[in-house]
């Protein structure tokens, strides 16, 4: 179960149970319905710094896997670019060889 279900199931039932509280606690009707709001509002502002945390390590982990992929990309890039001089200097390397060999062929 993931955590996110677990908080939003915590936060309903300790939602749940405080207003039955409230409802059946022998108050005037506007006292139960300020106590109501003011219990709401604090859940309200708990599910946005749930909501701010699991945003923000999110974004961080996103972040991250950006930054692993452009080392990653960089260090293919210089791999491929170290091949390909080698083969170049391979390539002429051969040629050099394959003209020498003409050379001492003919002479």
């Amino acid at each position: 179960m993931s955590t996110a279900k677990v908080v939003l199931g915590t936060l309903a039932g300790l939602a749940t149970g405080a207003v039955v509280g409230i409802l059946l606690a022998p108050e005037k009707g506007s006292t139960t319905r300020k106590q109501i709001k003011d219990k709401a509002d604090d859940y309200v502002d708990e599910l946005k710094l749930q909501f701010n945390e699991f945003s923000s390590s999110l974004t961080e982990k996103f972040e991250n896997a950006i930054n692993d992929a452009e080392i990653l990309a960089e260090k293919r890039k210089s791999k491929y670019n170290h091949a390909k001089n080698d083969l170049k200097n391979a390539a002429e390397d051969f040629k050099n060889d394959v003209a020498a060999g003409i050379k001492y062929a003919t002479s």
